[in-house]
Order: structure tokens, then C-alpha cells, then sequence
């Protein structure tokens, strides 16, 4: 029963919510929700209603990610029993985002969620904040003295930047990257394992090396998905102006990332197609969500396969990834929020991420020893170095003066049209793009000023 769990984890994580659902160009987004779609549909006033509780006991969670906890027993098993444990008394009700109990939905009907479960850097504005549910939980952290110095600290800035320098939300699953290589292809051609803090020129040296056809097996030497790499890039290097409503791709570092990466797909036989062809034993290195490499463990047995931390900057040597987050929300409208707070906080508890590690869930606390826990519970990844996705700190993301605009910059479209489609030159790409960035928050900011909700680029 277990192993059946976790490989529906495994699989949902991989295909939707946190690690990748379809962006509206056609590239893997991994922060692209399930929920998207209803930013398109007719316009629902705010709600000034107040939180469906009746204060006493009863708490609603509410969670608007992650399909995983569609499943009433996956969300019992991941979270609801840690809350009856902690606080039996509670009165627990869950529900989870889908066809009818959308924010729309649930404020329609007055019932307002304490808590809710959603991606946080594009979801605070074009969710929490649309629907006015945002609340900014710093007295709590200081009434209850929660130490948020155990979090992540480029989680807690994701957040600071998407709260308007408030704490709307606390870090509760990642989502995160890793390299995995095929050991027998390696082994073939008498090539040294990719190894910890390994730099993107070593792995270009490698991936020259392992790009060859051989006999009728044409062998790719690396894959890494562009938009994934542009999107939580390294140099924490900001798509929008950190001061100004307009775009910040005109600038050295951004033609450093986009070139680093780009001589990759030059290499003749290594064109950029998927990372998840890796497990088809043709491909001898890629990057890709922890999610996807649980989910090969599972459905590749006989693949003979190894991790190591994403290649680096020289000049970031302990970057990996900005993060993949999602967080908890306090409503503005609950009538519980010191329990609602003391139930995140237990969830943030060391022993409570603990035993979530060790279902493959990467929770944000920097403490080894649960960190260490992580998928003890998966035994096809008994024998993998799973420590190499802590072997890297999460890069920072460039913060960004409260009150500007915000959009979700389409930096995708420099390598796919505008590289990959129209050959255009690194430095036109990025332009282009950063024109459009431009366009979109002026339209942004004109939708926002005629009295929309300013989500259409969101």
C-alpha cells in the first residue's frame, strides 16, 4: 500500500501542481497550477465575508495545490493525521481545489478557508491577493516566537517579495532539481560521475564527450530544460526591475545565462528536445524535478542511475536553484487565526517534516537531520545519493520594491520561439522578450488602473 502511495506521488507531483503542468506557450512551467484557469473566467467581487469557522475548534484547510491531496486519504495521510495528533480537539475540514469549490466558488457560499495551501510566487497576486484573502502573519511568528531562522532563507524572500515585504504565506514543499546520469553510459566510455557542485563548463565538457552515435544508438550527452533554468536561474538575476514597472533582461549576466546554457543544444546530436527522455537509457545526463527521477526509480527498475547536485557558476559555487514554492496561507476573513497559526507551525515542526522527507516531500527546514530523512520510505531510491539535492543552497531571488507591478515574466519565449524556432542571436532574444515584458506590465498596470484585477499576465 505504500509503494503504491508513493508512486502516486511520485506521478501527480510530476505531472501537475508543483513539477509541471503545460504553460499557454507550450514549454514545461513547473509552477504552472491546476488552478489557472479560473484567472480567465468572469470576474468575482472580493469577498468581505467572514471565515467559515465558528471559531472555537474548527479549522478549514483549504488546499488550491498540488492534486496529490485530491485524494481525501493522501491529505490525511501527509497532513490531516499530524493535525489530529497535535490538536485532537480540532474539528478538520478539508477541501480541495477542483470544479466547484474554486476561491470563487467557496466565497460564493461564504466559506472562507483559515488556511490555504498555494504556489507562492505567482499566487499571492493572481489568487490570494485577487480574492483579498491575503494576511500578513508577522505578529504571530512574534506572539508565538516561531523561529523562521530554521527556513529556508530564499524561500522566506520568495515570500517577502510576493507580500508586498509582508509574510503572507510560510514555506511549506519545494519543489527542486537534480541531476541524474545514466552510470553505464559513463561507464562505457570510461568517463569520471558527475559529482557535487560540478560547474556548467565541466558539464559541457562532458556532454561533448557523450553526445556520439554509436553504431545505431544515438546518444545524447545532456539535457536541461531551458525555461526551468532561465526561470529560477542561478545568478539570481531579475527578469523584472527590481526598482521600476519594466523588464531587466538587457543586461550582461542574462547574456552569460542565456549563452551558458545555449552552447549545450550547439553541441551537433545534443538539439534540445525533453529531459524525460533520460529513462529511455539514451540520454547520459539531465536536470530535471526530483518528482520525475522518484517516478523513473519506480517505473525503471533495470535503469542504472545516479544523482548529483545541477551544475554551477564558478562565481556561485553553492547555487542551485532559486526556489519552487509552495506555501500556507492564513485568510484575513478566520476567525481562528492563532490556531491556524500554531497548526502551521507544528507542520514546520522538525518532527513533522521529518516524517514527510521520508515520503519524498522536500519541506523548507535547513536542518540536516531532516533532511537526511528524506524518501526513506522509497526503496528503489535506497541506494541514490539523495543528499545531492541539499548539497547546494537554494539561490536568492532579487528582491523588489513593494508596490510595483507584477507579472509572470514569459522568459521561456527566449529560447523557444525566439532561439530554438527563428535562430535569432542571444542578445535580440532576450530584447525581444524584454519588450514584451514591457508591453504586458504597461497593459498591466492600465488594467489595474481601469479597476480589473491586472491577473491576465500572471
Amino acid at each position: 500500500m505504500k509503494k503504491l502511495l508513493i508512486t502516486a506521488l511520485a506521478a501527480c507531483f510530476a505531472i501537475t501542481g508543483l513539477a509541471g503542468c503545460t504553460s499557454n506557450n507550450g514549454t514545461n512551467a513547473p509552477e504552472q497550477s491546476d488552478n489557472a484557469q479560473s484567472t480567465n473566467e468572469a470576474s468575482v467581487e472580493p469577498a468581505n465575508t467572514e471565515g467559515s469557522g465558528d471559531g472555537g475548534n474548527s479549522l478549514f484547510f483549504y488546499t488550491a495545490q498540488n492534486p496529490v491531496y485530491e485524494d481525501e486519504a493522501n491529505f490525511e495521510r501527509l497532513i490531516g493525521q499530524y493535525i489530529r495528533k497535535k490538536f485532537p480537539d480540532i474539528d478538520l475540514k478539508h477541501v480541495h481545489w477542483n470544479d466547484g469549490t474554486r476561491y470563487e466558488d467557496l466565497i460564493a457560499k461564504g466559506t472562507i478557508p483559515d488556511i490555504v495551501f498555494e504556489q507562492v510566487r505567482r499566487n499571492t497576486s493572481r489568487m490570494v491577493k485577487k480574492f483579498k484573502l491575503e494576511y500578513d502573519m508577522s505578529d504571530l511568528i512574534k506572539q508565538f516566537n516561531f523561529d523562521t531562522s530554521k527556513l529556508d532563507p530564499a524561500s522566506m524572500e520568495v515570500i517577502k517579495t510576493a507580500s508586498d515585504g509582508k509574510t503572507y504565506a510560510l514555506p511549506f514543499e519545494m519543489s527542486d532539481f537534480v541531476l541524474a546520469y545514466n552510470k553505464d553510459i559513463f561507464d562505457k566510455y570510461g568517463l569520471d560521475y558527475p559529482k557535487d557542485g560540478m560547474t556548467y563548463d565541466e558539464a559541457y565538457e562532458l556532454a561533448k564527450k557523450l553526445t556520439r552515435q554509436d553504431g545505431d544508438i544515438t546518444y545524447k550527452g545532456f539535457q536541461q530544460h531551458p525555461s526551468h533554468y532561465m526561470m529560477y536561474n542561478q545568478l539570481s538575476e531579475p527578469a523584472l526591475d527590481p526598482n521600476e514597472d519594466k523588464g531587466a533582461l538587457d543586461s550582461d549576466t542574462w547574456l552569460k545565462i542565456v549563452n551558458n546554457i545555449r552552447r549545450f543544444y550547439e553541441i551537433p546530436g545534443n538539439q534540445f528536445t525533453t529531459t524525460s527522455d533520460f529513462p529511455k537509457g539514451q540520454m547520459a545526463m539531465s536536470v530535471d524535478v526530483v518528482e520525475n527521477v522518484l517516478k523513473w526509480s519506480t517505473e525503471y527498475p533495470d535503469l542504472n542511475f545516479d544523482l548529483a547536485s545541477v551544475p554551477v557558476f564558478p562565481e556561485a559555487s553553492s547555487s542551485k536553484y532559486q526556489p519552487n514554492l509552495n506555501g500556507l496561507f492564513i485568510t484575513q476573513q478566520s476567525k481562528n487565526k492563532e490556531l491556524a497559526f500554531q497548526v502551521i507551525q507544528y507542520l514546520l515542526s522538525d518532527e513533522v517534516q521529518a516524517e514527510r522527507q521520508k515520503e519524498s516531500i522536500i519541506g523548507p527546514l535547513n536542518v540536516p537531520e531532516v533532511q537526511q530523512a528524506f524518501a526513506q520510505n522509497v526503496p528503489q531510491m535506497k541506494d541514490k545519493h539523495i543528499q545531492a539535492l541539499f548539497a547546494l543552497q537554494s539561490a536568492m531571488p532579487a528582491p523588489r520594491k513593494p508596490g510595483l507591478t507584477f507579472i509572470n515574466p514569459p522568459v521561456q519565449q527566449v529560447f523557444q520561439p525566439n532561439i530554438f524556432e527563428q535562430s535569432k542571436d542571444s542578445a535580440t532574444a532576450l530584447r525581444v522578450v524584454n519588450e514584451m515584458i514591457n508591453k504586458q506590465l504597461a497593459e498591466t498596470k492600465a488594467a489595474i488602473d481601469a479597476g480589473g484585477d491586472g491577473t491576465a499576465y500572471q
